[in-house]
């Protein structure tokens, strides 16, 4: 396997011409914080440029998928406005890179998928979903735009009342309710689902190569127009919405610490 330059936030190893990816902050359930973040933005032009790989399989180390934004990384994102540009930035290529991945990514959803999670969750092909797992997007709930998560790509994947209702209200998804509502493929098993999903990639691999490449590219020309006629203004709204006295109030209430002026 090529050699991938990636913080050890994430863990890429090889099964044969399989790449299996795991978000690696088991003790903080695999919350994005910025070296994380930063790492699924260069984790898809690694994968895009190992010409051995035929499909990836996405997880998260531990008892979690991901579990959002580390409340610690939003406080910073807050105070800091060029940290939140960059951030933003990456968020742009983590959407572009998973729609436009030539190869198939096939999630392993082992357990909660919030936030961020939740939008891996929606950009990946294929996923397998613990049967004790739950989907969630609660950025409206804190006062944020999500940009890169639910409303960009549910509409696509369910139908748009029903990508509105959870886009507004944040409410768990149940892996049985997911799998109904067309958000995920199956439903495992706890302790099955890494195995099905990489008995799907093996399957997957076995398929010829260009065919498989260029049907997989045919159809996200479907979510990709979707996706980018929808990313500018919503990065601009995300962006708006750190800037919010909501925002600032919910994250130090979630901080246990007393508010202050959002400035």
């Amino acid at each position: 396997m090529p050699g991938y330059h990636l913080p050890e936030e994430i863990q890429v190893e090889a099964d044969g011409p399989i790449r299996i990816v795991r978000l690696n902050r088991p003790e903080d359930l695999n919350a994005t914080n910025h070296v994380l973040h930063q790492g699924l933005a260069q984790l898809w032009p690694q994968i895009d440029a190992d010409t051995e790989a035929v499909a990836v399989v996405l997880t998260g180390a531990g008892r979690a998928f991901c579990a959002g934004g580390d409340f610690h990384y939003l406080d910073q994102l807050i105070e800091d406005p060029d940290l939140r540009r960059e951030s933003l930035a990456h968020g742009r290529q983590i959407v572009t890179g998973m729609v436009a991945c030539r190869i198939p990514v096939i999630a392993a959803v082992n357990g909660p998928a919030v936030g961020l999670g939740c939008s891996l969750v929606a950009l990946s092909d294929i996923s397998f979903m613990a049967e004790s797992a739950h989907l969630a997007d609660p950025h409206v709930l804190v006062g944020l735009v999500a940009a890169d998560g639910g409303p960009v790509t549910w509409p696509l994947l369910t139908s748009l009342q029903l990508a509105k209702e959870y886009a507004f209200t944040g409410d768990r998804i149940s892996a049985e309710r997911a799998a109904q509502i067309g958000l995920v493929n199956h439903v495992c098993p706890d302790g099955e689902v890494l195995d099905q999903a990489l008995a799907c990639a093996r399957r997957v691999a076995r398929l010829p190569r260009r065919a498989l490449e260029d049907t997989k590219r045919i159809l996200n020309i479907h979510l990709e127009r979707a996706v980018l006629a929808a990313l500018d203004f919503a990065l601009t709204a995300e962006d708006r919405s750190f800037r919010s006295p909501e925002l600032r109030a919910n994250v130090d209430r979630l901080l246990k610490r007393p508010g202050r002026d959002a400035g």
